[in-house]
């Protein structure tokens, strides 16, 4: 019956908006964009059918209501950022792939890792760190049954059931890995919206390079992270229940993997050199001196973009040999024996890389599809006028405290964002935010950041976010603690986010 409901009050509230709702009676775009838009939130917020599909809404509605073009309304679904998304998981498929993931969670938890606040800290370091490059949920579902392990070896060296150390450390695995993705553009798929947008939208202003973000991403989270930590700490891990033991058994785990071999080597500098060309392909301004980034040595900088690199190194993966399983072929064959089979075999051992095709079947499609039809709502609403309108109706905030009203944002995107999806949530928003910084006379990037950065809260409930649902399925978190400890984490990042975004230039 909610579903139906849901289903209903999508095209019915566009419906009543078309019908009865003279927005502009100089201008009919303005009305027909505003019911497309209520129609395309309501499905997003409530989720009655999946976000991907809600996603097609503008490419059929925006040409039948006259707004734009198919043609126009179709390229806004393959944004240049959206090549950023897709690179960034080819790269992390590959970490996945080889294993390093664990090489890395592993090493920082048996250099940590001697007491249960001490395992708290690496585990929410690893999953902080690896989730700036991989996605949340990937990063959850890596290191979930680790935390498990921890937990009951926990309990046999203390000797006792621990329930709340269990919550600190799935709560702080969930928590870390959503907070790290603030940290870096491809961190999570809201910052790659807000960056498309800020690009497309405000051509004139400096550019937001993988850099420029990350000087303002990563101090915001790395506060909200070790405060994250300390609220854990506090609430679940007492000084009596914080008792020192044997770090052995994460070493054992870690020698077990063996040494590196080739293709892993490869696959980590190709993603140190993807990281180093994401900081450097941007000038870099230190106060008196100027670095130029490397992009300043071809035709056209500008041309060159984040996503520029992500899908060239995502693509030499496709091409470097992978010796590892060639090993394994020239050993089937030599098992079997005969020239005949090593020959046939031959071509097939040429193609194997680090990366095959079959390896990124997986890409999140419909991620791909909210990108564009955020994009397209953006364009809608400005072709249409309905941005020139808003702006009438948002005057009223003219008188108000720049910083308090960000909050104000910041704490309506994140109570959104425990109900509804991060991405539709930022979507929704920055139209409206573009119009807010003129309305207000500032700087959009003191609006438009730390609402893309509230957008990655939401630690209250277990449906928020996709790394809150996952840990929250093992059982051993009571629904009261999440909502009382996520509940501090989400005022920490409404106060803590609007005010260091101030000050970061």
């Amino acid at each position: 019956m909610t579903r139906t409901i849901s289903l209903i009050s999508g095209p019915l509230a566009a419906i009543l908006i078309w019908l009865f709702a003279d927005l502009d009676p100089q201008n009919v775009l303005v009305t027909r964009m505003a019911g497309i838009t209520v129609w395309v939130a309501i499905w997003w917020l409530t989720e009655v059918v999946d976000l991907a599909v809600t996603s097609f809404l503008p490419l059929i509605l925006m040409p039948v209501m006259g707004i734009c073009d198919a043609k126009e309304t179709a390229a806004q679904y393959m944004d240049q950022i959206i090549f950023l998304f897709i690179g960034g998981f080819i790269l992390s498929f590959a970490l996945e792939k080889w294993e390093l993931h664990k090489r890395i969670s592993l090493s920082i938890l048996g250099a940590i890792g001697s007491s249960p606040s001490r395992i708290l800290m690496a585990l929410m370091i690893t999953a902080y760190f690896i989730s700036m490059w991989m996605s949340n949920t990937a990063t959850v579902l890596m290191l979930y049954p680790a935390v498990l392990a921890i937990y009951l070896q926990i309990k046999q060296i203390t000797d006792s059931d621990k329930p709340k150390i269990a919550t600190a450390l799935l709560l702080g695995l969930a928590y870390a890995a959503s907070i790290g993705g603030m940290a870096t553009l491809v961190g999570t798929p809201t910052n790659m919206i807000f960056a498309s947008y800020f690009a497309e939208h405000y051509p004139d202003n400096h550019g937001l390079s993988f850099g420029n973000w990350f000087a303002i991403g990563f101090p915001i989270s790395l506060f909200m992270v070790v405060g994250t930590f300390i609220i854990l700490k506090l609430f679940f891990i007492p000084k009596k229940d914080d008792i020192a033991f044997d770090k052995a058994f994460f070493r054992k785990d870690f020698l077990a993997l063996g040494d590196m071999n080739r293709e892993q080597w490869i696959v980590l500098s190709l993603f140190v050199i993807t990281i180093l060309l994401w900081f450097t392909r941007a000038d870099m301004n230190f106060g008196g001196f100027k670095m130029a980034g490397w992009s300043s040595f071809f035709p056209n900088p500008k041309a060159i973009q984040d996503s520029t690199v992500a899908i060239c190194m995502a693509m030499l993966l496709f091409f470097i040999p992978a010796r590892k399983k060639m090993l394994a072929i020239h050993q089937m064959i030599n098992s079997i024996g005969g020239d005949f089979e090593e020959k046939s075999l031959d071509t097939e051992d040429k193609t194997t890389t680090l990366l095959e095709w079959e390896d990124v079947q997986k890409l999140p499609f419909g991620i791909i599809l909210l990108f564009g039809a955020g994009f397209a709502l953006a364009l809608g609403i400005e072709k249409s006028h309905l941005s020139d309108w808003l702006a009438t109706k948002l005057e009223i905030l003219n008188s108000g405290n720049p910083i308090l009203i960000v909050m104000g944002i910041c704490a309506i995107i994140c109570i959104i964002s425990e109900f509804a999806s991060n991405v539709s949530s930022i979507q929704l928003a920055l139209p409206i935010l573009a119009i807010l910084h003129n309305t207000l006379h500032v700087e959009p990037l003191l609006l438009m950041i730390p609402a893309t950065l509230a957008a990655s809260l939401g630690f209250m409930l277990p449906v928020a976010t996709a790394p809150n649902t996952i840990v929250f399925g093992s059982r051993l978190i009571p629904v009261r603690d999440m909502m009382r400890v996520g509940l501090l984490i989400d005022v920490l990042g409404i106060l803590l986010i609007p005010l260091v975004s101030a000050f970061m230039k």
